[in-house]
């Protein structure tokens, strides 16, 4: 598969390179497309590979001793995973796949590790984006702890609509109970609340969001904030490391 130019659905974070370190970096990886389901990282197995998606969404997933799961965070084309590649650490403590099929830029864990130490404007964005990834993580903890199911569906169906072109959500009720931590009869009616104030349309496997400004209004204080200053991060990262060169 070819590589897509730095600016045209590029990776976020890739793009932010000069134009000869992305041609370098792109180089030293792979262009995949990702199957939904895929598993990009294994709790407990060595990471050989990070990934920089371009299109499609990545869901990190805890687990409990006892087997149960939760969702962390998601990724897209805003971020990288696993994240923990960028402190050394070769074993991951958490499992990632993919929710929505994707595409992007795999690169082996030897060849990141080397741009992390050999690369001061690579590692500072790298580093930088993960102050930002820190915000949605701990958003989601406040918002399983205050928020109700349907605030916090409305919360995620917008971070999917964030990173996905066009409106249409590939998704099943399996996914979203995990990723919402609840039982897949609470998906069903939180799913038909929001669709019955004219938010979504729910079809087997598919979400559509049908109107982004009210369902925004529904999640009330689930969403805006951490994408604000996640924004605010990044936004000002260009003039930071335009310093660097």
């Amino acid at each position: 598969m070819s590589f897509p130019p730095q600016h045209a659905g590029a990776n976020k974070l890739l793009a932010l390179l000069s134009p000869s370190d992305y041609d370098a970096v792109i180089h030293e990886t792979t262009y995949v497309e990702l199957p939904r389901g895929r598993i990009l990282a294994k709790r407990g197995k060595p990471i050989e590979n990070v990934y920089f998606l371009t299109a499609g969404i990545g869901s990190i997933v805890v687990t409990t001793t006892e087997g149960r799961q939760a969702e962390a965070g998601i990724f897209g084309f805003d971020g990288y995973i696993p994240t923990s590649a960028i402190a050394g650490v070769e074993t991951s403590s958490y499992d990632v796949f993919v929710q929505v099929a994707a595409e992007g830029y795999e690169m082996p864990y030897d060849k990141f590790r080397r741009w992390m130490e050999g690369n001061r404007r690579f590692s500072k964005i790298m580093i930088r984006s993960i102050e930002a990834f820190s915000i949605q993580l701990a958003y989601t903890a406040v918002s399983n702890a205050i928020h109700d199911v349907t605030q916090r569906l409305a919360r995620w169906l917008l971070m999917c609509d964030d990173r996905i072109s066009g409106h249409e959500i590939a998704l099943t009720h399996e996914f979203l109970s995990v990723m919402l931590a609840v039982r897949r009869p609470s998906v069903t009616t939180s799913l038909h609340i929001l669709e019955g104030l004219g938010l979504i349309k729910s079809e087997r496997g598919v979400v559509i969001i049908r109107n982004r400004q009210e369902l925004e209004r529904y999640a009330r204080d689930a969403y805006g904030w951490p994408e604000r200053e996640s924004a605010r991060l990044m936004q000002g990262i260009g003039s930071v490391y335009d310093t660097l060169e």
